[in-house]
């Protein structure tokens, strides 16, 4: 068995005000992404989203449907959007092979029945990020390439939170049902992610950190506006966001992070911001 998953459960804002150290990363860090020869996929009740990672070495590792999914296949009823951080590799959709560069992605739409992982090297090896949402309808699959993506320089170096925001799988780009994946890269000297902070109520959101040094971590700020907790992060690892949280992170150098999406609409400016000066 190379598929390894977990199930979490929904909190409310109320239970989460009681949460100590400990409850408040088990409930929303997800720590164990990039094992090699593994699919590691953790199943949210926010939304039914799930997050993952397939890292393929000497062998291709095959998307399996897992248990709380009560399907067939993986994508029986589900989309999914694939991120590569490391080298190269492929996916291979129901015989058709997409290659996937360093920072490629590929959309899936529903109804595809066999999903394979595999990198160029072995010694080097690509490193799959996974998103995947419910999806009431059948679109295309799509690679989408460095170049296809939306670009948008957010921030300013005098607020520290200069940074490249580039979209990948969102309907301006790709046609999807509800799944939005992008990545965000702090430039050199910033620090701040999604700064001032945001909720919308109308989607859930999960943050994956990566390109963070060895010795450095994120702090990622979730909560209430009026009411907001932390979570020190390292390297690969990912949080979940409610839609009742603010989503935002202060790293200790420069670092990047995906995003992804699902919920209410497809509409990326739908959110309520939160003015720096009202965060408790």
């Amino acid at each position: 068995m190379k598929t390894y998953y977990e199930t979490r459960y929904a909190s409310s804002p109320q239970g989460v005000k009681s949460y100590d150290t400990e409850q408040l990363r088990e409930e929303f860090l997800i720590d164990n992404l990039m094992q090699e020869d593994k699919i590691v996929l953790v199943y949210s009740h926010y939304d039914r989203f799930i997050s993952g990672s397939a890292v393929p070495t000497k062998t291709a590792l095959k998307l399996e449907a897992i248990d709380p999914l009560k399907a067939e296949y993986f994508l029986e009823r589900r989309e999914l959007g694939i991120i590569n951080i490391g080298a190269a590799g492929a996916v291979n959709v129901d015989g058709v092979e997409y290659v996937l560069e360093h920072r490629e992605a590929l959309y899936i739409g529903q109804g595809n029945k066999e999903v394979t992982f595999s990198s160029k090297s072995a010694s080097n090896p690509a490193l799959f990020y996974i998103n995947s949402t419910p999806a009431n309808k059948a679109y295309p699959n799509k690679k989408i390439g460095i170049n296809d993506v939306e670009v948008i320089e957010l921030g300013a170096a005098e607020t520290a939170n200069a940074r490249t925001l580039r979209k990948y799988i969102v309907n301006s780009v790709v046609d999807v049902c509800q799944l939005q994946m992008g990545m965000t890269t702090l430039k050199s000297g910033s620090s701040w992610n999604t700064m001032p902070a945001h909720v919308h109520d109308r989607r859930m959101e999960v943050y994956f950190y990566f390109e963070v040094p060895e010795d450095q971590a994120v702090c990622h700020f979730m909560g209430q506006p009026q009411e907001t907790r932390h979570i020190w992060m390292g390297n690969n690892q990912a949080v979940i966001s409610p839609p009742w949280s603010i989503h935002s992170g202060s790293g200790t150098s420069s670092y990047s992070f995906i995003w992804g999406m699902a919920g209410e609409n497809l509409d990326y400016g739908d959110m309520d911001v939160a003015k720096i000066t009202e965060l408790r």
